[in-house]
């Protein structure tokens, strides 16, 4: 993301996991907030800890003070293994989570399309003193995987225009939950010319720990 990110491998449940995690700038100077988990979107569409909307929401972090960790799912990249139809891929979430997690460390889950079903998952297996303190959805894949209900704070975008995801069925997932929705006008599934909106939505989302 940039000359100050660090790239290194971990060991995943498939082999390791390719990483790259950047500090928060003040990072020399105070305790980052936490730990703040971004998943990427489709291993087979494309998708890698480099797709546009995920840099952007670890750019969004960075600046609120956490420190912040993208990685491969396996088979992509440098990641070792093959896809897993969405299961394994939320195990490797997990073990990235359990090997830079420091202990009663706060955390952020965030992912972009099926990265977003990947980070619901891992919300709703992390419980009790373990719970994710904060959830982000960006054009969440409601149609092609099971997006697991959060919280009523957590902030979920999508473009009203996704040719992905449809508006409608993100609505239909979000109603049982009185979950409320951010619509960005116009946009579509990869938010092409609205990222440094979307930058700002995570940004004045209302945090309410200290950073």
């Amino acid at each position: 993301m940039n000359a100050q990110t660090r790239h290194f491998s971990l060991p995943g449940p498939a082999g390791e996991l390719q990483c790259a995690v950047d500090e928060p700038a003040s990072a020399g100077l105070t305790t980052p907030a936490g730990l703040a988990l971004v998943c990427h979107p489709h291993p087979l569409h494309g998708g890698t800890l480099d797709n546009k909307v995920v840099q952007t929401l670890a750019r969004a972090f960075v600046q609120l003070g956490w420190r912040v960790v993208r990685f491969n799912f396996r088979g992509v990249g440098a990641s070792e293994g093959q896809w897993d139809e969405g299961r394994g891929e939320v195990d490797d979430a997990l073990a990235v989570v359990q090997a830079l997690r420091e202990p009663a460390q706060p955390l952020v889950v965030a992912g972009f399309s099926f990265g977003a079903y990947v980070a619901s998952q891992v919300a709703a297996r992390l419980q009790g003193s373990e719970a994710a303190q904060r959830v982000v959805l960006v054009g969440p894949a409601v149609q092609n995987f099971p997006v697991a209900p959060v919280s009523q704070d957590s902030l979920v975008i999508h473009g009203e225009s996704d040719e992905v995801v449809s508006l409608s069925s993100v609505l239909d997932w979000a109603r049982p939950h009185t979950l409320p929705v951010t619509v960005v006008p116009g946009t579509g599934h990869f938010f092409h010319g609205q990222l440094p909106l979307l930058k700002s939505l995570v940004l004045r989302a209302g945090w309410s720990m200290p950073v």
